[in-house]
């Protein structure tokens, strides 16, 4: 995986997650979230 796909993966990861749960959660839920939407997207 090239740096610009890591790039794009890891925005539009966090636009889902934005978009889904919204603000004003605790910053280590969002990191939770991150890491298991990366995970499983490969």
């Amino acid at each position: 995986m090239t740096e610009n796909e890591l790039a794009t993966t890891v925005v539009d990861v966090a636009y889902h997650i934005h978009t889904n749960l919204g603000p004003g959660l605790l910053e280590s839920v969002y990191q939770k979230v991150m890491a298991y939407e990366i995970r499983k997207r490969g």
